[in-house]
């Protein structure tokens, strides 16, 4: 590693840790993974072998599937670099621009962590974890200038997911969050911004779905293969072309307060009662793209092209998939329909 420029350390070398160190070494960045545990010297170097194949093996899927090529593996190996915090020698990590923890879900060591390693870091430095579980307004009370603390919640596998929540605490600048963004959209992934509540967006909405699928299951709906295939196709292939609240603007909020009503009534289940939204736009008329407001705003002069653009990302994502049937098959269906017709004419 020639110099700090753009030098990314992380604490911890577990998956998470592992997995955000291959993303910005192959776009590019220097990397130094920092073991926090103490450890007999062979114990570490087993360690770091471990990790170093488990990264290896990731970089093989990266290799078969083009995004980077074979050439290039031995360069993102050389600026990943593992260390462990008792080595003295290596104190390069406190010249990084950015620190992720990415320690297991226990507070004592992310409270340690940062004791020890953010009054070294520059003053300028970001300061970020990836948990899933404790709020950011929580941790940021263990940092020195809590201005530059955020979480930033890396969906796994870390190295090909884009998405990652981004939530920002009371004391979190802006300008701290907009160059953490910038920084996370320059190695291709996609930030969303989200308030220190518990669970972040998709965490939330992920438990709910998960949880209604095991409850399905307990009451006997259907079979866990169905539910799983149900909610691969019906759910997943729907809901990576639409937002879920572009999709309730699709169909209309109306679609949804009464299928949500009648659930509630007809399970009497509580859970599934519309929220307060939902009602506030039935009776405000705002219900979807039909009355050109819900959740969005939409152009009557722009409307058309907006569904027929979204549709086809849809029908891309079908024929992708194989969902849409061999084009030629169809070709040659209709072919027949059409000779069949003819002969029983004559």
């Amino acid at each position: 590693m020639k110099s700090s420029e753009n030098l990314i350390a992380i604490a911890g070398i577990g998956r998470m840790g592992r997995g955000i160190a291959l993303t910005f070494a192959y776009q590019g960045y220097d990397v130094i993974l920092i073991d926090l545990k103490k450890r007999e010297y062979d114990e570490f170097r087993q360690l770091k072998s471990n990790s170093l194949n488990d990264i290896w093996n990731q970089l093989d899927v990266l290799v078969l599937t083009d995004i980077v090529s074979k050439e290039s593996v031995s360069g993102i190996l050389e600026r990943i670099k593992f260390i462990s915090i008792d080595d003295k020698a290596q104190d390069l990590w406190k010249q990084a621009d950015i620190l992720f923890e990415a320690l297991p879900e226990k507070l004592d060591l992310k409270r340690n962590a940062f004791a020890n390693m953010v009054p070294l870091l520059s003053k300028r430095a970001l300061v970020a974890s990836t948990t899933s579980t404790f709020s950011v307004n929580d941790l940021s009370s263990y940092i020195v200038e809590p201005e530059r603390y955020m979480n930033t919640h890396w969906l796994n596998p870390a190295y090909l997911h884009p998405l990652i929540e981004i939530s920002v605490g009371s004391k979190t600048s802006d300008e701290y969050f907009q160059t953490m963004s910038h920084l996370l959209e320059k190695v291709g992934k996609v930030p969303v911004k989200c308030s220190p509540s518990p669970g972040f967006i998709v965490p939330r909405i992920q438990a709910l779905a998960m949880n209604e699928a095991a409850r399905l299951v307990d009451e006997d709906v259907a079979s866990i293969e169905d539910i799983d295939k149900a909610s691969r196709i019906g759910l997943g292939l729907r809901f990576a072309v639409f937002g879920l609240l572009e999709f309730a603007d699709w169909g209309g909020a109306d679609t949804l307060f009464h299928a949500s009503n009648y659930l509630k009534d007809s399970l009497q289940d509580n859970r599934f009662e519309p929220p307060e939204n939902i009602t506030e736009k039935m009776d405000a008329g705002e219900i979807g793209m039909k009355a050109n407001k819900g959740f969005y705003s939409f152009d009557e002069r722009t409307i058309n092209e907006y569904q027929i653009t979204t549709l086809k990302k849809f029908i891309d994502l079908l024929k992708h998939l194989g969902f849409l049937g061999d084009k030629n098959i169809h070709n040659e269906s209709s072919d027949n329909k059409d000779e069949q017709k003819i002969i029983n004419k004559e």
